[in-house]
């Protein structure tokens, strides 16, 4: 009999994204004329968990919004994927947060986020409760650094496997990094936490023995178009990643990491975690928008 898989808690972020096209980024001072705009709902931990979602996950989504029109697009939205958001604290003292994106013709992006209620989630505001009773719980950088390390603390007291998404990038004090189960970097994000950039199989494998030497069990860097390198202590492996035509990588990141946490918690091992993933953000590229681009099931079946 097929176990049932663990349940999942993504604490983190939700952003409205308002997304147009160019040919050019602007040069400062310069005004120009852009092309298609959208307007989608983002932020990494509400991508993530979509991503999850519609991987086939059970996932219970804790976040902070205002209680304005994009704290209410966003709540419908996650409802709408079937996501649990009766642990989404709503405040009518902030806005809800918000993200101005352009995407170039070369499918680059820039990305300004106002944060809003995001930074206001603290520690107090998280049930404990939700944190003891999840199977496996994904955190990311959008929300203040005291409530991830609350929430880290906390995970270690009950035994909880704990992803960190370490994005956006800043440094990590070691108490952050010591006892989790997994990171997942990009390459920019390695650097600034390990002081390696990971251009190099032997560049990789140091930036790894840095995460494991300050208490990581086992380390993903995402390395975009190229793949994955996965570091523990039973595997030093570069998992290519699908190739295909990129139309705009705006949440390939969240929906690499929605994808993660689904085949962990479906009792993947890390190796087919790792190409399940990368098929899902290889997919993920092809399409505009954050949320809007994560794919289904069926979708990494075919």
């Amino acid at each position: 009999m097929k176990n049932q898989p663990q349940k999942i808690l993504i604490i983190g972020s939700s952003n409205t994204d308002m997304v147009v096209r160019t040919e050019e980024f602007p040069k400062p001072g310069e005004t120009i004329l852009g092309g298609q705009f959208i307007m989608n709902p983002g932020g990494k931990g509400a991508n993530q968990a979509v991503a999850a979602t519609r991987l086939g996950a059970m996932v219970n989504f804790v976040t902070k919004t205002g209680k304005d029109v994009f704290g209410s697009y966003t709540l419908a939205a996650l409802r709408h994927e079937g996501i649990d958001t009766s642990n989404i604290i709503k405040t009518s003292a902030h806005p809800s947060g918000v993200a101005l994106i352009t995407v170039n013709e070369h499918s680059e992006n820039t990305i300004v986020v106002a944060s809003g209620a995001n930074m206001q989630l603290v520690p107090e505001e998280i049930n404990e409760a939700l944190i003891q009773s999840a199977g496996i719980i994904l955190l990311q950088l959008e929300i203040p650094l005291k409530t991830i390390e609350y929430i880290v603390h906390t995970a270690k007291k009950y035994d909880c496997k704990l992803v960190l998404n370490p994005a956006p990038a800043i440094a990590l004090p070691a108490s952050i990094l010591n006892g989790l189960f997994l990171i997942t970097p990009n390459e920019t994000e390695t650097e600034i936490i390990t002081g390696t950039y990971p251009d190099t199989l032997p560049a990789m494998k140091k930036a790894g023995k840095y995460f494991m030497k300050n208490g990581v069990q086992n380390i993903i860097i995402t390395l975009g178009e190229r793949g994955v390198f996965l570091m523990n202590n039973e595997h030093t492996l570069l998992i290519p990643s699908p190739l295909v035509t990129p139309v705009d990588t705006t949440a390939a990141g969240d929906t690499f990491n929605g994808a993660i946490v689904t085949a962990l918690a479906e009792g993947m091992d890390l190796p087919a975690a790792c190409a399940f993933a990368c098929k899902a953000a290889s997919i993920s590229v092809t399409r505009m928008g954050a949320q809007s681009s994560a794919p289904f099931r069926k979708e990494i079946l075919n």
